[in-house]
């Protein structure tokens, strides 16, 4: 009987996500980490019984993207001007900051500059989805901690795309001049600017015309679009896809549908979303970390020790 290889690995995700859930549960573990274990353990490089890796990872970035534009409209552009402080003054110190401790704790490794500071930047991010989704687990999201995380988190986001294009720049150094530079930080700022002008002019009056229709269906139909085309769009324009979905969910909120939408898109958010932990996991090969145990352990320590040595004081410096 014919079958799609891609449920059988939904289902196996799904079944070991329950059992998962309610162990770690039991245990009083966050339960990311449990779809975290999972997919190491029962992906590619653990048991095998999850095989369709990229399938499967196609699906955890829809979960994503559904994760960040709910925390959009559960934010709201207003909450979000009130927390420009910790946008535009913790973002850069944690970022900058984390960029040049790390690339001086790389320097002893004897990489080349330009490699010590593309490895301080990766340093440097952090991912919004786990760290929001941890938060929300918690009933935190709207604590000052989150707060000053989810400020610090959007700046990181908004510097993916200049560091994305300075990539190619610091390959090259040695031809690179000021006004490729500059060429580089105006297109990232008119990426992030043409997004979000689209999405402010374009949004509301497309939801306004779909509820004229008085269709349930049609309507999370055209939400689904919303999302997707917004994601879409910020990646074609070298943005990351959460952060197309969190400006789609800023807009949202500020039109009179906003708690219909989240009310709608909650429960697709939350099966996608362990789809996305699992498949983090499934990238994990344990057989290389027990070979380079060593190697992984010192930086591991110096991923910790630099971001904690940063981020203490920024915190303290915002209060």
């Amino acid at each position: 009987m014919p079958h799609l290889p891609l449920l059988y690995d939904l289902l196996v995700i799904l079944a070991l996500s329950v059992a998962v859930v309610f162990l770690f549960q039991k245990l009083r573990q966050p339960i990311v980490v449990g779809f975290l274990v999972t997919g190491v353990i029962f992906g590619p490089h653990g048991v095998g019984l999850i095989r369709r890796s990229d399938e499967v990872e196609t699906l955890a970035e829809i979960g994503v993207i559904l994760l960040l534009f709910t925390i959009g409209i559960e934010f709201s552009s207003a909450r979000l001007a009130r927390m420009r402080r910790e946008m535009l003054a913790g973002g850069p110190l944690q970022v900058f900051g984390t960029a040049l401790l790390a690339f001086l704790a790389s320097l002893p490794f004897h990489l080349r500059w330009t490699e010590s500071l593309l490895l301080g930047f990766l340093i440097a991010f952090s991912s919004t989805a786990i760290v929001l989704r941890i938060y929300t687990e918690r009933g935190e999201l709207m604590t000052p901690q989150a707060k000053i995380s989810l400020g610090i988190l959007i700046f990181q986001d908004l510097c993916i795309v200049p560091v994305m294009l300075l990539i190619p720049v610091l390959a090259d150094w040695e031809h690179a001049s000021l006004p490729g530079l500059l060429q580089v930080l105006g297109i990232s700022a008119l990426a992030v600017g043409t997004i979000v002008l689209a999405a402010r002019f374009l949004i509301p009056p497309f939801l306004r015309l779909v509820v004229g229709t008085r269709s349930r269906e049609v309507f999370l139909i055209a939400v689904i679009l919303v999302v997707l085309g917004t994601a879409f769009a910020s990646s074609a324009a070298g943005l990351s896809l959460a952060l197309g979905a969190f400006i789609a969910g800023l807009v949202v909120s500020e039109s009179e549908y906003g708690l219909q939408v989240l009310s709608d898109i909650l429960p697709f958010r939350d099966s996608l979303n362990c789809i996305f932990f699992v498949s983090i996991g499934m990238l994990m090969d344990l057989r290389f970390f027990v070979q380079n145990a060593a190697a992984l352990s010192i930086f591991l320590l110096l991923l910790v020790g630099v971001k904690f040595l940063i981020v203490t004081p920024v915190a303290g410096f915002l209060g």
